[in-house]
């Protein structure tokens, strides 16, 4: 038979020591209670009987991504790549205004084609490399001036001696950051004063691009009747590689993808 007078010294043992436990607790320098706990809410399921859609969603990202044209990449090192040279290819295998990615304006088109012989005025802006997809090799990121205070913020991965666009994104820009692998854009929020969007891009394997992971609406100071101007785009970088010296990348006053450290 199993002994029972164990099982029982120990629960007077614990029913002693039990009034020393709390009272230590409300001793000087010991721990407080914090008050009641509040009760847990899970999610309600809204519309219950609600059907779900018949088609199924088109996975995001799929539409981003396309091979440049005439572009090698020995070694598939991006740093040995003239990033005007990966955008002016870009133009040309969408010559038509606003085809292509981000809808190239004609414009902008027109300086592209012009980088070589008026740098100053190339929309281009000097490039700027980070290791995005964990892949062990830096990704080059490519800023491109647009109309109406646009930038287009592009990312090409370096793939069998060639180069695949994995990211492109237009908008109003007051900034672009890079957070550990990630590129975060920071962009005004037309209509609704007093804010601005910031998104961050992330590498997804299943897609093989850089989708908007993270999506956000920040309020921001509002600017009074005395604010300064708003500040220029600007990436925040510490330590950029520099491209290419034959490069015809613009000088490094660039708002968006020049500021020196």
């Amino acid at each position: 038979m199993r002994p029972r007078g164990r099982p029982l010294v120990a629960a007077v043992a614990l029913a002693a020591a039990a009034p020393l436990v709390l009272s230590g607790c409300g001793a000087e320098g010991g721990l407080k209670s914090a008050g009641p706990t509040p009760t847990a809410v899970g999610p309600v399921r809204l519309w219950p009987s609600l059907p779900p859609a018949t088609a199924p969603p088109l996975d995001y990202g799929e539409t981003d991504t396309e091979s440049v044209p005439g572009i090698g990449v020995p070694d598939n090192d991006v740093h040995r790549v003239d990033a005007v040279a990966v955008v002016r290819a870009e133009v040309k295998a969408h010559p038509d205004t606003y085809s292509g990615p981000d809808g190239m304006y004609q414009e902008t088109a027109r300086q592209i084609g012009r980088c070589t012989t008026e740098p100053a005025k190339c929309p281009v802006m000097r490039p700027y490399y980070r290791d995005l997809t964990g892949n062990g090799r830096d990704e080059l990121i490519v800023g491109i001036r647009m109309p109406d205070q646009q930038v287009a913020v592009r990312v090409y991965l370096a793939e069998n001696d060639g180069l695949t666009r994995i990211m492109s994104t237009v908008d109003q820009v007051i900034s672009v950051e890079l957070a550990g692998r990630d590129i975060v854009v920071r962009a005004s929020s037309a209509g609704i004063p007093g804010y601005e969007y910031r998104t961050a891009w992330s590498w997804d394997e299943q897609q093989g691009a850089m989708l908007p992971a993270r999506d956000e609406i920040v309020r921001v100071k509002p600017p009074g009747p005395t604010a300064s101007p708003a500040p220029q785009p600007r990436l925040v970088e510490p330590t950029p590689t520099p491209g290419p010296a034959s490069s015809p990348t613009p000088s490094d006053t660039d708002d968006v993808f020049g500021e020196a450290p």
